[in-house]
C-alpha cells in the first residue's frame, strides 16, 4: 500500500538517484531507424519528451527530445535533428508496444505539431496510480511515492536544443524515461497491473 501524497519536505529527505546505465544519444535519421528496429521487439518502454523553453508570451517551441528507456538503455533521440522519421512515427502508433509516462497527452500533442500521427500503445501512469489510490501526480512526486527515492529536476527548464547537450541535461533525460520503466515494473511486481 502506497500512500496517498507526499510533501516537498518528505521529498527532500529521500535519497538522490538517476539513471546510471548506457545512454545513445541520437542525431542523425539512420540512427533513429536503427533504434526503432531495435526496440521493436520489446514489450514496454519508458517514454518523456523535453522542450526548449518558452520564456515570452506567445511563443512556442517544438518537441527537442524523445526518451526512450528499455530495461537495459535509454535513447535519446533529438527530433530538432533528426525529425519525425517514419520509423518514429510508426513506433509511436504501435499499439503492441507500450509507452509508460506520466503527463502523456501533452507529450503526444505537442508530438503531433511536428507530424500528425494515431498515438497507440500509450499509458499514463497518473491514470494507474488514482487506481490504487496515489492522489499525487507528477513524475518526482510519484518516484518517490513508489520507488521510494528523489530525482533532479533542476534541468528541466534549460536548451534541449543547444549543439551539444550537457551531462545535466543526458543524466536528467534518462533519468526520466528510465523512471517511468522502472514505476511500472514495481507496480507490476505488486501486482498492481
Amino acid at each position: 500500500m502506497y500512500p496517498a501524497t507526499i510533501s516537498s519536505e518528505e521529498i527532500n529527505e529521500l535519497e538522490l538517484q538517476r539513471y546510471e546505465g548506457k545512454v545513445h544519444i541520437i542525431t542523425q535519421p539512420d540512427q533513429a531507424a536503427k533504434v526503432m528496429q531495435k526496440i521493436a521487439n520489446e514489450k514496454v518502454v519508458g517514454f518523456d519528451t523535453e522542450t526548449k523553453p518558452a520564456f515570452k508570451k506567445g511563443e512556442y517551441n517544438h518537441v527537442s527530445l524523445i526518451q526512450i528507456a528499455t530495461s537495459t538503455e535509454v535513447f535519446l533521440i533529438r527530433v530538432n535533428l533528426t525529425g519525425l522519421t517514419n520509423e518514429i512515427i510508426a513506433f509511436l502508433s504501435n499499439k503492441k508496444l507500450v509507452k509508460i509516462g506520466v503527463a502523456l497527452r501533452d507529450d503526444i500533442k505537442d508530438l503531433r505539431k511536428l507530424r500528425d500521427f494515431t498515438p497507440a500503445g500509450f499509458t499514463e501512469l497518473n491514470k494507474i496510480v488514482k487506481s490504487i489510490g496515489i492522489e499525487s501526480n507528477g513524475l518526482r512526486k510519484l518516484a518517490a511515492i513508489i520507488l521510494g527515492f528523489r530525482i533532479s529536476k533542476s534541468a528541466q527548464i534549460s536548451n534541449w536544443e543547444s549543439e551539444k547537450l550537457s551531462d545535466k541535461q543526458v543524466n536528467y533525460a534518462a533519468t526520466d524515461a528510465w523512471v517511468c520503466i522502472e514505476m511500472y515494473r514495481e507496480l507490476e511486481r505488486k501486482g498492481y497491473l
